[in-house]
């Protein structure tokens, strides 16, 4: 019986690597926001999901040898229309299989719901975040999963890493978008049931040249700190440097969203006794991601492990289907993330697509430690930053 089913197993991957395109190709899509408000954190998302594809296509065990080729389109982060017609060009004329990506909550909404849904695509996004799309999963068909955890989570870090500072009162400036609000909103929720205040909760445009009507607005509603959920690249930076030449505030607390090199690179010390929290793995993992990396680019910078494990659960779930079509490999995803079976970490692709051949069971933790919970949405684990000495430094863990 044994033998029978392995022989089912093999007849099953020669059958997939037919399915994967010509000569053994199999097609991925990656929608980031290579321009926009986020591109110098996407300058490392990228890259990552790229280098698990080369990783499984030098193995040479996808589907019974098909190579990966990585298929790049723009989402821009903020321009719905863009995103959208990025995905379907990848989709009806590319023919990806699967998708990396979205990048921001907006973008991602509309392309799950626009091109994904109506094509049957998978899409697993590293970075959007709102808690907006836990709902959309319930619509998704089994098609949308991410391996950053909704800003659900992020509003009670965020509150915890405040009340352990001490701060009880701040004031909220968020970027005018699904993921601002959201983020905003659930912050506000679990940060009033935990007794503190927020002065004011007010939205701001990207793409200003001048930020100062409103750094005025929140100077006059005060706080002992400014919570800027924006864009490193664009407004919130607008926000904050308004804020330091008027002298509103002089702390800040970053969301995701605006912690990266740009960051330091942009305020340096004037930021000192900041804090702030994003998605990240264990020290342990992110030790061994970063030496995976080798400097090609920075490892550890916001949503870039979960952006080589987005593309390595799409992999992964397609040789346990046997099959590249989104429609057989769809189930998987939750199955190749989560236990029962071997442990799979980042760099060991070639031993978790050689277990699923032979009809084994993984648990991928990958770069984040992936738990997939509910329809399809990470468990999470946050890293606790602070600023000193015009570095940013790690502060804790949540």
């Amino acid at each position: 019986m044994k033998k029978l089913l392995l022989a089912s197993a093999a007849t099953a991957l020669v059958a997939g690597a037919a399915q994967a395109g010509g000569h053994g190709e199999v097609k991925i899509g990656i929608i980031l926001g290579y321009t926009g408000p986020i591109e110098s954190l996407v300058a490392n998302m990228g890259p990552a999901a790229e280098m698990a594809m080369a990783e499984v296509t030098e193995s040479g065990l996808l589907l019974g040898g098909a190579k990966v080729m990585p298929v790049i389109g723009d989402s821009t982060c903020v321009d719905a229309a863009a995103a959208t017609a990025a995905a379907e060009r990848l989709i009806t004329s590319d023919g990806v299989k699967g998708i990396v990506g979205g990048d921001c909550s907006g973008v991602t909404g509309a392309m799950l719901q626009n091109v994904a849904v109506p094509n049957g695509v998978v899409m697993v996004s590293p970075s959007a975040t709102s808690p907006g799309l836990s709902h959309q999963n319930n619509e998704d068909e089994g098609l949308f999963f991410r391996t950053a955890p909704s800003d659900a989570r992020q509003g009670v870090v965020m509150t915890e890493v405040l009340m352990e500072l001490g701060i009880k009162e701040v004031a909220v400036t968020y970027t005018n978008n699904d993921y601002g609000k959201g983020l905003a909103d659930s912050f506000q929720a679990a940060f009033e049931e935990a007794g503190g205040s927020i002065t004011i909760s007010a939205a701001h445009e990207d793409g200003k040249a001048d930020y100062s009507a409103e750094v005025g607005a929140l100077a006059s509603a005060g706080g002992e700190r400014l919570v800027v959920a924006g864009y490193v690249d664009q407004g919130g930076a607008g926000i904050v440097r308004g804020s330091l030449d008027s002298g509103a505030f002089d702390t800040f607390h970053f969301p995701d969203g605006m912690i990266g090199t740009a960051l330091v690179e942009t305020f340096g010390s004037e930021i000192d006794g900041s804090s702030g929290q994003h998605p990240s793995p264990s020290e342990e993992l992110a030790a061994k991601f970063t030496d995976l990396v080798g400097g090609k680019f920075e490892a550890t910078s916001p949503f870039t492990p979960e952006s080589y494990d987005a593309a390595a659960l799409i992999m992964l779930a397609m040789q346990a289907a046997g099959s590249a079509e989104p429609g057989d490999y769809k189930a998987k995803i939750m199955d190749v993330a989560n236990a029962p079976g071997e442990k799979i970490g980042a760099g060991e692709l070639a031993k978790g697509l050689q277990i699923l051949a032979d009809g084994g069971d993984i648990d991928y933790v990958g770069a984040t430690d992936v738990e997939l919970i509910g329809p399809g949405e990470a468990a999470g684990n946050y890293r606790v930053v602070g600023f000193e000495g015009g570095k940013e430094v790690t502060a804790g863990r949540k």
